[in-house]
């Protein structure tokens, strides 16, 4: 079983993480070809197509250009990111097989680096999947991706059983060929929902909150199972057999 989670838009500027290794991203040298190309854009255009205000943009046009310096240390992704999901996963206190699940069973989406595992070495950055690149003939991140990410992804579901557990948010099936994705393996979505204006509702942060406790709780168990997934609790939330199936499995609070 492979479980996947998207990247965060805020990273650490640099991260204390002890882990066992630290390996190198599959698609790294597409990523320092992106970042050469957003290096030479003047922080107006970068304010623009990151969508940003001015001191993000300019924090970020010296991010890229500092990207490939010898004293810009890499970061294992499962540290570098600090979003919700990731504060949730909590991996600092990780044990060393732990990490070692993790880098077998979890992989992050990234629209620098394509497709990430937990220990692969990441440097800061800010990226949006519809930024459109001169150099990439104008077609945007999630296209860029897609033929190139598509293949691979399939490829390591696979060869973990064929089950991916998706707890990314919606936009990240655009990196793949979804259909593709969703005919060649079993894909198997958890939702979780809390119970609002007399109906069930999607609450972003308690979304998010719960996706990181989910991965922390398949990491730390060893779930190797969509059932598996059903014993997983936290702050309320529950599995809710009867709004469920076997591809859609929903928790709710109560």
């Amino acid at each position: 079983m492979l479980t996947f989670i998207s990247c965060a838009k805020t990273m650490a500027s640099r991260c204390s993480l002890d882990v066992p290794e630290m390996t190198v991203p599959h698609f790294e040298a597409e990523a320092v070809r992106n970042v050469l190309e957003m290096s030479q854009m003047p922080v107006a255009e970068l304010e623009k197509i990151l969508r940003v205000n001015a001191k993000i943009a300019a924090e970020n046009r010296l991010r890229f250009h500092d990207f490939c310096s010898e004293d810009n240390r890499p970061m294992p992704a499962i540290g570098a990111y600090t979003g919700a999901v990731f504060k949730r996963i909590l991996p600092k206190d990780f044990t060393a097989d732990d990490f070692r699940y993790a880098q077998e069973h979890l992989r992050i989406t990234s629209f620098l680096y394509g497709l990430l595992r937990p220990l692969d070495g990441i440097k800061p950055y800010r990226l949006e999947g519809d930024v459109c690149l001169p150099e990439k003939g104008g077609v945007s991140m999630f296209d860029y991706w897609k033929p190139l990410l598509t293949d691979c992804f399939i490829a390591e579901i696979k060869r973990q059983g064929g089950v991916l557990v998706n707890l990314a948010s919606g936009e990240m099936k655009d990196l793949f060929d979804w259909k593709r994705v969703e005919k060649e393996v079993r894909a198997v979505t958890p939702e979780f929902r809390i119970w609002k204006d007399g109906g069930l509702k999607t609450v972003v942060i308690y979304a998010k909150m719960c996706r990181g406790e989910m991965v922390r709780y398949i990491i730390k168990e060893r779930v190797d199972s969509p059932e598996g997934l059903r014993g997983f609790s936290w702050e309320g939330f529950a599995f809710d057999e009867k709004r469920s199936t076997d591809d859609h499995l929903l928790f709710t609070p109560g």
